[in-house]
């Protein structure tokens, strides 16, 4: 029982020592995920979520990408692929909002594209001619 009074004293000086006088304040605040407003940083976004935004942004092209090459060819893989990572962009907040929709909308042309072949000759083939 004593060794945990002892184990707890030794945390409560250590976490007034990092924090400083913000413990002593009573102020509940992790110095290394929300900085100081005070100290003059500014409202620049935090990196983490900077990479997700720049993640989403990535996605958003891909999927484009992905949509539009699946007009052409393998439209039963790239079609649902091009469907996900619009989505997620999507739901990740990026910044080319257009061009996830424009992802999105190819996506599910993909799969418009292959339905129609499926029902036209019953393949997934493209077929030009005989």
């Amino acid at each position: 029982m004593q060794l945990t009074a002892i184990a707890r004293a030794a945390r409560t000086t250590r976490t007034e020592s990092t924090l400083g006088d913000a413990a002593v304040r009573g102020v509940d605040r992790d110095p290394v995920r929300e900085p100081d407003r005070d100290a003059g940083s500014s409202s620049a976004e935090p990196e983490a979520r900077r990479a997700l935004r720049r993640d989403a942004d990535g996605m958003a092209v891909a999927a484009f990408v992905l949509g539009l090459v699946g007009l052409l060819v393998m439209n039963i893989l790239l079609g649902p692929i091009a469907i996900v990572l619009a989505g997620l962009a999507l739901w990740r907040g990026t910044a080319r909002r257009g061009r996830a929709l424009l992802g999105l909308t190819l996506g599910l042309a993909d799969l418009a594209v292959l339905a129609v072949l499926i029902s036209a000759n019953g393949t997934v083939v493209w077929g030009l001619g005989d």
